[in-house]
């Protein structure tokens, strides 16, 4: 009997430890994957360095962002001021560093909001399918043909323009695409044998999702995910360009682009240097989903 139990154990240790070794190796082929990926490493970099710069802002900035300098307004690029100063001679790259934090932030947690109720929504109805899955789905097509951005601007304007409330704005209005990507790919995985033989196992219905169905779709809700950093970066900055963002004094991208839209023609460098950092996020942003989506791809 104990020679027995032995035995189990062995096989058990054994299978546990194929298992972590074929996990090891699809990380390593997704890994191997991405690297070739040129654009997708070269984005990773860049966005890598741009986020530390960013949330490193209040020991990397040489001023602070709201420090007033009536003696320097309106300064060009210089050694001093690498980026220029604004109207009220604060520094550019001050604001542009501390900026990039609330925007970075509020593009994160939105993307993350909206994945998380997409993730739900799409797991639900695609498992279950049936009446659930069409009232869910007549539920997303709904949201769809709301008009997003005037919605946003009316509850932006009674969110009192604080970061949390346009976070919880964002996400929200952001999920549909990624509930109907998850559906998709749940409906095509829950057929498989695998799940088949869970369910004779006597594996529940949130046991089949959460450790069998879902990880095999986590390609898919990363993509989404991914995507979904940039879009709500842009939908930040449009918010806060037309006023109903985050107050000044506190820099976003958007606002500085709001606060300088009157002195494109003179002070190009206050435009230029904000809409440049919104540009390079947003296209670092994509090529990385880019990336991630060929190197997640099981039938690549």
């Amino acid at each position: 009997m104990t020679e027995h139990n032995d035995s189990l154990a062995t096989d058990n240790a054994l299978l546990v430890e194929g298992i972590d070794t074929v996990q090891r190796s699809n990380a390593r082929i997704a890994w191997s994957k991405f690297r070739r990926h040129r654009l997708a490493m070269i984005s990773a970099v860049v966005l890598l360095v741009l986020t530390v710069l960013c949330m490193a802002a209040p020991i990397v900035a040489p001023y602070e962002f709201d420090a007033i300098d009536l003696a320097n307004i309106r300064q060009r690029p210089n050694a001093v001021h690498l980026l220029g100063t604004d109207a009220l001679g604060r520094d550019l790259f001050t604001r542009l560093l501390f900026g990039g934090r609330i925007s970075i932030t509020i593009g994160l947690t939105s993307a993350f909001i909206g994945t998380l109720i997409g993730t739900l929504v799409g797991a639900t109805a695609g498992y279950y399918g049936g009446r659930i899955d069409n009232l869910l789905m007549r539920l997303t097509d709904l949201a769809y043909s709301i008009p997003t951005l005037p919605l946003m601007i009316v509850l932006g304007a009674y969110a009192d323009t604080q970061v949390l409330g346009l976070m919880l704005i964002i996400g929200f209005f952001s999920w549909m695409s990624t509930a109907r990507v998850v559906r998709g790919a749940i409906l095509a995985v829950k057929q498989n044998d695998y799940v088949t033989a869970a369910h004779a196992l006597g594996a529940g219905d949130r046991a089949v999702v959460l450790r069998h169905i879902i990880p095999n779709v986590f390609n898919s809700i990363v993509v989404g995910a991914t995507l979904g950093v940039g879009d709500a970066i842009i939908v930040e900055s449009s918010l806060s360009f037309l006023g109903l963002g985050v107050s000044p004094p506190i820099p976003t991208w958007g606002n500085m682009l709001m606060d300088s839209q009157a002195t494109m023609a003179s002070e190009p460098w206050l435009t230029i240097f904000p809409g440049m950092a919104i540009l390079i996020t947003v296209l670092c942003v994509n090529f990385m989903g880019d990336g991630l989506q060929d190197a997640l791809d099981p039938t690549l």
